[in-house]
């Protein structure tokens, strides 16, 4: 059973305290629909994966999740387990993301927003960064607003491809890996992965920046969102 053709029956109970509703969206690997807790009436989401899927990964992201509990704009986990035949994963309950809010704009921010936003999406990847993780997947639909009271902040989402690059005690880089097949979204990733980061280390003699990638891809995810006001690029000379 794949994610596309996934449905999940509306009388499943998620941790004999969560009642599935609405599905509200998609992730790397798996669905997520809107949620109520039956005792408080909260409403949350919930993340549902076959238990069928040829590459579960539901499981290791909410263990990424736990890793980077406590931070600014990282949702919380209240639950992860099987459940039927749905591996669950309960969390926050976030609000639109930062493509459809572009869309909803007609696809135009004011210098003045895309800073703003520029600024929190730093500061989450910064925190990723901190804990020892590299997300792998920047794109706007990753990056989703709040509601209520924190209707105004980004939280980063789907963790699903995060990999740790360094040992998180020693602080020691995990070795570059070459010939690897590109991970994330392809019209966000970074110039050097679609030319090939190996030939950094070629031509260099050095490891590859980890890091590089990310400038990259923080640029290529909020470029677009400003675009429409920059000048034209210059006529190459004849």
């Amino acid at each position: 059973m794949t994610t596309a053709n996934m449905t999940a029956p509306q009388d499943l109970r998620v941790g004999n305290k969560y009642r599935i509703g609405r599905k509200i969206g998609s992730g790397s690997f798996g669905d997520v629909y809107l949620g109520t807790n039956i005792i408080s009436g909260e409403e949350i989401a919930i993340k549902l994966e076959s238990v069928k899927a040829k590459h579960p990964q539901l499981e290791y992201e909410a263990r990424v999740y736990k890793s980077l509990a406590g931070g600014v704009g990282i949702p919380f986990v209240r639950y992860f387990g099987v459940e039927s035949d749905y591996n669950a994963m309960v969390y926050d309950l976030l609000g639109p993301s930062l493509e459809d809010l572009f869309n909803f704009c007609n696809r135009k921010f004011s210098l003045k927003t895309v800073l703003l936003l520029a600024d929190q999406l730093l500061s989450r990847i910064e925190y990723v960064h901190a804990k020892s993780f590299l997300h792998r997947d920047i794109k706007p639909d990753n990056f989703l607003m709040g509601i209520g009271k924190r209707g105004n902040q980004v939280n980063a989402i789907d963790f699903g491809l995060a990999k740790k690059y360094r040992d998180p005690k020693t602080h020691f880089h995990i070795p570059y890996r070459e010939n690897k097949n590109l991970t994330g979204t392809a019209r966000y990733a970074s110039i050097n992965t679609h030319l090939g980061v190996g030939t950094l280390y070629t031509t260099s003699h050095s490891p590859p920046d980890p890091f590089l990638p990310f400038y990259h891809k923080a640029a290529s995810s909020l470029l677009p969102l400003y675009t429409p006001y920059l000048p034209p690029p210059p006529e190459p000379p004849s």
